[in-house]
């Protein structure tokens, strides 16, 4: 009897440093897919001349057209083939999420439950390569028409340099949704964001090098240089705990008698986050700001009225500013309703014999939840204005070369929060798996 539990015990012991490797393999599998992630964004576009690309980017890269960079790792500005990044796969990601809202049969494939999600995921996949083919072809058309001192961006154009640089940028924005899945499934996180993580924290260093530079030469004082630490570490801070902050709703579930026996009778409660859309209103509305920006940065021979609109909505300008808060709030509210359904939510409740204390199940229940969901949805859009708008307007009355926004700050510090929690969990797994085996150890003992 002792040998057998002592075999089972040795199994236990091999069985959790099994689960332990596999954590360790998935770590090392997500790095090493970041790794080559950052070396494609090196790897430049046949045909474009670096010391052109480099020239206009130092001339027209401190607005939205930097920022842009910024969320690419770098890559726009080098014209490498990741320079569309794998904004195009977040881009269509949202919008097939919005129509899947509107459009009756996206949202029946929607409760279709695995196979439903599979349709919805190549639906995402056409709809990537179409938004990154028009915008491939608007880069390599911009490209054609820039001109520096050193002579044309393109080195030969025309329309195979056009063909070459569409299927190089879209190859290497499919490559990335291709990782980005990869990493998912096999690694640690969500593939998408840690490679959007990745390629914001890569310029991190530079853009604190550029800021020590003034400090320096005098451009900025030392004290203001401390204060803004010190705004950055409290904006992080805020960031933390408002995502992880809750509304719990009380929910209780009646005693029912089965035979002698009784059951249910369980309080618990419903958490709702008072951030409940994420990142996704900051990304979606600069994606929207960006346009005009990126075309009129590339076209610089394009009409005077795309000229005219970008200067508007350029970065640091109130109309850019209002526009940004505008369309942040409106995307929190859009986006809310996307993924919580009041109606759906009081069904299920219902259903399952669950209910508010002091709120009738049914159509009571649902107009409580879109109550709550509302004002918790208000204050989410304020904090997401607030933490947006305040490194803009750092940036756009002290002149700070530091790209790292809002947008930014948020992304990866919600990344990393998800990365940890997902690590954390597959600890506590692990030791779960090892507690449960010592006690059917002791038991056979």
């Amino acid at each position: 009897m002792a040998s057998a539990a002592e075999q089972l015990a040795a199994n236990m012991s091999m069985g959790v440093f099994a689960k332990a490797t596999e954590l360790k393999q998935r770590i090392w599998f997500t790095l090493g897919a970041l790794i080559v992630y950052r070396l494609g964004t090196y790897i430049p576009v046949p045909g474009v001349d670096a010391s052109v690309m480099g020239e206009m980017m130092s001339q027209h890269g401190g607005g939205i057209l930097g920022m842009f960079d910024m969320f690419t790792g770098g890559a726009l500005g080098r014209m490498t083939v990741f320079a569309l990044n794998i904004m195009p796969y977040i881009s269509a990601s949202i919008i097939i999420q919005l129509m899947s809202a509107a459009v009756p049969s996206l949202e029946a494939l929607k409760k279709e439950g695995e196979s439903g999600r599979k349709k919805l995921n190549q639906y995402t996949r056409y709809l990537t390569v179409f938004i990154a083919m028009f915008q491939a072809y608007g880069i390599a058309i911009g490209l054609e028409s820039m001109r520096g001192s050193f002579g044309s961006a393109v080195i030969d154009p025309g329309p195979f340099f056009i063909l070459s640089c569409i299927i190089t940028l879209v190859g290497g924005t499919m490559f990335l949704m291709w990782l980005g899945e990869q990493i998912t499934a096999r690694g640690i996180g969500n593939g998408t964001s840690l490679i959007i993580m990745a390629g914001i924290v890569a310029n991190l260093p530079h853009a604190l090098a550029s800021l020590l530079e003034l400090g320096r030469t005098g451009a900025l004082s030392p004290f203001f240089i401390l204060l803004f630490v010190v705004i950055a570490v409290v904006t992080v801070a805020v960031i933390v705990f408002v995502e992880r902050a809750q509304r719990r709703i009380p929910v209780q579930y009646p005693k029912r008698q089965v035979g002698n026996r009784m059951f249910g009778g369980d309080s618990t409660h419903m958490p709702l986050k008072i951030n409940t859309s994420g990142v996704i209103p900051p990304i979606f509305a600069s994606s929207i700001l960006l346009i005009p920006a990126t075309i009129s940065g590339f076209a610089t021979d394009g009409p005077a009225w795309l000229q005219w609109i970008a200067g508007a909505v350029g970065h640091g300008q109130p109309a850019y500013m209002a526009l940004y808060a505008f369309l942040i709030i409106f995307f929190a509210y859009f986006y809310t309703a996307v993924v919580f359904n009041p109606e759906e939510t009081a069904d299920n409740l219902k259903k399952y014999g669950g209910f508010i204390p002091g709120i009738r199940p049914g159509t009571a229940t649902a107009q409580y939840f879109d109550r709550v969901l509302t004002r918790l949805t208000t204050v989410g859009g304020i904090y997401l204005v607030v933490i947006c708008l305040l490194p803009e307007v750092l940036i756009a009355d002290y002149g700070l070369p530091f790209y790292f926004g809002g947008t930014s700050i948020l992304i990866v510090v919600s990344v990393t929060m998800d990365t940890v929690t997902q690590i954390q969990s597959h600890l506590l797994a692990h030791q779960y798996e090892g507690l449960m085996r010592k006690n059917r150890v002791k038991g056979r003992r």
